[in-house]
């Protein structure tokens, strides 16, 4: 396959998205792929660790490849996206299980499916390029591919800021948020690289790592903290409308330009998350609640549409001003029954 390169070198999984002109957009074949020597690798004792980079300087990964979405969706096929997202979200919960060190180097822009790929596994190495961003409300989603856990686990209420707003976070703020683990600039990691292959140990990854300056997301934690705290979408609305502050301003505007029933399922698929034990899987199941209904309940198409196909960048989004009925939250995210997303074919 031309757009990814998978092989073992020495004692590594090797790992290569190699898109660059796509930005190394994640196809269903990618996926696919991904999984299946990550099935075979977990049971090779010659491979003691799994490397994940990708070619290009612009992007490790900017998100899923939904060209093909879009057209199979618009057309009423709705059983291609189902499917689509059941096998990568089954292909995140093996990296986030996986039994061996899975290192992953991220430059430049990491979204969306790139973050489901590229910031699940042990030891994720960004540098001075990283942009990592969960943006998917711009478009009609929420954040999937097991975003939803890494920000219930963020500190305070950052998951609930980054979820809405789709903000970005260079190298500093993905470590704080816990989107990554390690700084290393970006001319060591061949080197790096290279060493993985050959010993198949990871020593040199925090050897070869350096501060990675301030996080503005810290700085920001008490305004983000006290204007995310409330317990619906609504709450977190009025509280911004009610602040003066240019912080609270400016996130209003970044806001409610997205997705309005999108939003309001984040919010609650945080609550929920937090409310019960974390697990990947946990995450995945509740994702697929929302993602299964997508195109036909949600404003995935309108969103794609709009932002990517016509490129008018004015979405006609349901409830768009931004009053969501709790019903029709519920309506997205509530059990599948037997279409709910398993893992036990995967075991």
């Amino acid at each position: 396959m031309d757009d990814i390169s998978i092989r073992q070198v020495g004692r590594a999984g090797r790992i290569t998205l190699t898109r660059p002109k796509a930005l190394n957009a994640l196809s269903y074949d990618m996926c696919l792929a991904v999984d299946a020597a990550l099935k075979q690798w977990a049971k090779d004792d010659s491979v003691d660790l799994v490397v994940m980079d990708a070619s290009g300087d612009k992007a490790f990964c900017a998100g899923g490849d939904i060209a093909e979405l879009y057209q199979t969706g618009t057309s009423g096929d709705f059983a291609y996206g189902q499917t689509f997202w059941r096998d990568e979200y089954r292909m995140n919960a093996r990296i986030f299980e996986y039994p061996k060190p899975v290192v992953s180097f991220l430059q430049g822009f990491v979204m969306g499916g790139g973050v489901g790929l590229g910031c699940h596994g042990s030891h994720r190495v960004v540098c001075d390029s990283t942009r990592i961003a969960m943006p998917e409300v711009s478009i009609g989603l929420i954040p999937d591919v097991g975003g939803t856990l890494m920000l219930a686990m963020a500190s305070g209420r950052l998951g609930e800021y980054l979820g809405l707003t789709g903000a970005r976070m260079r190298a500093a703020d993905a470590i704080y948020a816990g989107f990554a683990d390690l700084f290393i600039t970006q001319d060591q990691w061949p080197d790096l690289i290279a060493e993985l292959e050959t010993s198949g140990q990871i020593d040199a990854l925090s050897e070869a790592s350096s501060p990675a300056g301030e996080s503005r997301l810290q700085a920001q934690q008490p305004d983000i903290d006290r204007l995310f705290a409330g317990g619906s979408y609504g709450d977190i609305l009025a509280a911004l409308r009610a602040d003066t502050s240019s912080f609270a301003q400016d996130t209003l505007t970044a806001l409610t330009v997205n997705a309005p029933l999108s939003l309001a399922c984040t919010v609650e698929l945080l609550h929920q998350l937090r409310a019960a034990p974390l697990s990947i899987r946990a995450a995945l199941e509740l994702e697929y609640r929302f993602t299964h209904r997508a195109m036909q309940q949600g404003d995935f198409l309108e969103g794609i549409r709009a932002l990517i196909i016509d490129k008018d960048k004015s979405p006609k989004w349901q409830y768009d001003d931004h009053d969501v009925p709790a019903q029709a939250v519920q309506a997205l995210l509530q059990p599948l029954g037997a279409e709910t997303l398993r893992f036990e074919e995967d075991n």
